[in-house]
Formats: C-alpha cells, structure tokens, sequence
C-alpha cells in the first residue's frame, strides 16, 4: 500500500481495511485495530474470521455472503448494508458496510477496501425520536411546542382533543390564541423563564377552547434546546383540571356545610346540657340522661355520614333511633319512602329519641302490652303521627324539660312547621306537620 493510501485511510474516522484477494487482511486503520481489539499482522488473519457478523435482521451470515467474499467475486457490496457485528466487549452494534474489490491495470482483482461505519448511536437517535413521537401523540394530555417569540410548532392529539383546533388550524399561529384577554401577561412571563433555560411546574391558569369555553389547565413548560445547548424553544404540556377544581370546590363548600353544622350541633349540645341540668336531681341523673342524649344525636350523625351528608330514610332513622328500645313488634310504622334532608335527620332524630325514652319510662313501651304507633304521609306538607297505645293510663304531666322542649319548640321550628303534644288517658300522640320541601332531602 502507498504512503498516500496510508495516510488517506489511516486519518478516516471509520474502520478501514485492505484484504489480498484470498480474503487476509493486509492494512487496518486505527479505527479497524479498535474495532476488533487488536492488530493482526499483515496477511495472517481471513477477514471472514475476524469479525462475528450477521445482518441486521437478525439472520446469519454465510461465508459467501460476507461483504469481503462478494467483493472478491467481483461484486462489491450493496451501498450501505447494513450488518451486527460484534464488538471487542462482547456488545453488538449495527453498521453500515462497504466493499469494494481493488484491481491491477489488467483488471483482475487483487484484493478488497472496505469500510465499517457504526451507526449505532444514529439509529438509537431515530429510534428515540419515533419512540417519543409516538409517546407524545398517543398522550391524553396536550403536548404543544412553541418557539421563543409564542408561534406553534407542534400540535398532538392530545392538544386537539382539549382545546379543540386541528394541528393545522393552528400550527404557525400565536399561541396566545387560547389565552384569555385579562391573561395575556403570563405568555411573556413564562417565556421570559424559558429564556433563561428555567422549568415552569404545574402552574394552574385559565385556557380558552375554540368554541370560546373557558378551560381550567395546569401547565408545565420546559425550554427545549438545540445540540449546542442553546434554548431555542419551549415544550408545553396541559392537563386539563376541570374535575379537581370542581373536587376543591365541593370541599369548601362541604367545610363551610360542616362548619355550619358543627356550631348547630354545639348548640343543641348547650342546650342538652342546661335543660337536663334544670330536670336532673342529681349529677349521676344528670349524667345518664345527658349521655343517652348524645348518642341519639351520634346515632343520627351516623345515618348522615353513610349517606355522604345527603340525607337520609326516614325509616332508617326510626330504627336508629326508635328501635334500640324494644323489639320490633312493638313498632307499627307505616309511610311512604322519603328521604330526609340533612336538617330533617337531626331534627326529627331528636325529637324520636325524646319520645323513645319517655315511652320507655312512663308509657308504652314501659309495659310488655304497649304498642309505638309510627305514620306519616308526604304530599304537599309532610305529616307525622307519633301515636301510644296499651300503656299505663297517663294522669300526670311534666310541664317542663329537654324532652318538651324539643318536641313542642325546636323540631317543629327547625322544619317550619308546627307540632302538638297531647297526653289523653291512652297514651301519648305528638303530632308535627311541615312543608314537605323541608323534609325531603337530595
């Protein structure tokens, strides 16, 4: 080989190598030395031998299929083939092969010159881009690209599907398109950000679709830069956050509904504690009938909570609050199904327990004959019998109490109603009649 044939492959970046025409290897650059890990001697090693090859689907390679062995049968090797070929490591790459035949100034071949181009790294690249191609079109959040003065460049599905333009409706055109007016600052100030190569995380704004509907997004915008490292643009994701804005709103609202409740319910405990404490004889009294008292309360509170404070059946809240006692077949109830509003439970919770207790203290259900009789009927004003029947015959009456007070005043004045409590010699009968909107729940 010529000093200049030497000096001309010797400096390629790529593996190069000279064969004789059986096939050895006569000259390899530093590049080809690399490659296979060492420097055979000139004429001492089959080029065939020397590398594992095989192509790039995967199939092997037959001795008269290698590169060198085609160029020797005069035939040089289709224009970039494109091969594995095994590296010193053990690792497999993937490169482009050309071989070509050398001849003498008769024309016979006298050998090969071949190169090996790694295009490992190159085809990774490709494959990378159409991975992340295919990643961002196949995403349900809005991907978007810009350049640094705010023009779309790019446009996925995604962001069709949120905003409602086509890639080619706005492709080209100002980003600031889908910016409200009275928002039209937060480009540049973003922008601004990108410039100085920042991220901008999550940030939560407003966005307009093409039919003019206004859109709650959270945004994370990243600078994109070139192989220099040059912030030539910015990438856009946008989530749409429709659903955890409503979450958040129906949060403070059921924080300002508990709030709400909570000082009602201090209330009615305040006034548990004063009016049992003007009836009980002693602190032990006391005590028993304020805590019975507050379970009833707890028991209602519960019937709200597993029906998510929308309410509650009125039959459930009989046997909450009516039921614990005595057995069943000393109840009679008999309505129609209605579900109770979150003011309707407490109130009439309340309100059952009272009668509960009394009927078990002094009427019916305070002997094995007596009968609870429970009716109601719901049309346009809810009203409600509360009846005792086979118990001891009624002769005194407290004038005063908690249990009155409830009956006679808070209820029927919470539901805007009205409500009688009578004491005839067969028992008990408090009667309540109310608009039937403030009874029904949800």
């Amino acid at each position: 080989m010529s000093n200049l044939e030497n000096e001309l492959l010797g400096t390629l970046p790529v593996a190069a190598y000279l064969t004789d025409a059986h096939g050895r290897i006569t000259y390899c650059n530093d590049a080809a030395a690399k490659l296979l890990g060492y420097r055979p001697a000139p004429g001492t090693a089959d080029s065939c031998d020397l590398w594992r090859m095989r192509f790039a689907d995967g199939n092997s390679i037959a001795d008269h299929e290698q590169p060198v062995a085609t160029a020797l049968g005069s035939h040089p090797s289709p224009a970039g083939c494109r091969v594995a070929c095994e590296r010193p490591d053990r690792s497999w790459g993937e490169f482009l092969v050309h071989s070509t035949p050398t001849r003498d100034p008769a024309g016979k071949v006298t050998g090969t010159i071949n190169l090996l181009v790694d295009v490992s790294a190159h085809l990774q690249d490709h494959e990378e881009v159409h991975r992340l191609a295919a990643i961002v079109e196949s995403s349900d959040d809005a991907i978007v690209s810009k350049d640094l003065s705010g023009f779309v460049k790019t446009w996925n599905a995604g962001a069709e599907r949120l905003f409602g333009y086509r890639a080619e409706e706005i492709v080209g055109k100002h980003i600031g398109l889908l910016i409200p007016s009275d928002r039209q600052h937060e480009e540049e100030l973003i922008l601004s950000r990108v410039r100085r190569g920042e991220r901008v995380e999550h940030f939560d704004t407003i966005r307009v679709r093409k039919d003019g509907a206004k859109l709650p997004i959270s945004l994370t915008v990243s600078p994109i830069r070139n192989a220099a490292g040059a912030v030539i643009g910015a990438s856009k994701i946008a989530r749409d956050i429709t659903e955890r804005k409503e979450s958040e709103r129906r949060i403070q609202m059921l924080m300002r509904e508990v709030d709400h409740r909570v000082k009602n319910q201090f209330a009615v405990i305040l006034a548990m504690v004063r009016e049992t404490g003007k009836s009980a004889d002693d602190i032990a009294v006391f005590e028993l009938q304020l805590r019975n008292r507050l379970i009833g309360l707890a028991r209602s509170q519960d019937l709200l909570v597993r029906g998510g404070w929308k309410g509650a059946e009125l039959g459930d809240l009989i046997d909450g609050q009516v039921r614990p006692f005595t057995e069943d077949s000393r109840i009679q109830v008999s309505g129609e199904p209605v579900t109770l509003s979150t003011k309707a439970v407490q109130n009439l919770g309340m309100a059952f327990h009272e009668l509960a207790t009394n009927s078990t203290k002094h009427g019916a259900l305070s002997c094995k004959d007596g009968i609870v009789s429970i009716r109601w009927t719901a049309g346009e004003r809810f009203r409600l019998t509360w009846q005792e029947l086979g118990g001891p015959i009624v002769d005194t009456v407290s004038k005063g109490g908690f249990g009155r007070i409830v009956l006679e005043r808070i209820t029927p004045a919470a539901l805007d109603g009205t409500a009688h409590l009578g004491f005839p010699p067969e028992g008990v009968i408090w009667t309540l009649d109310a608009p039937i909107e403030q009874i029904r729940g949800e």
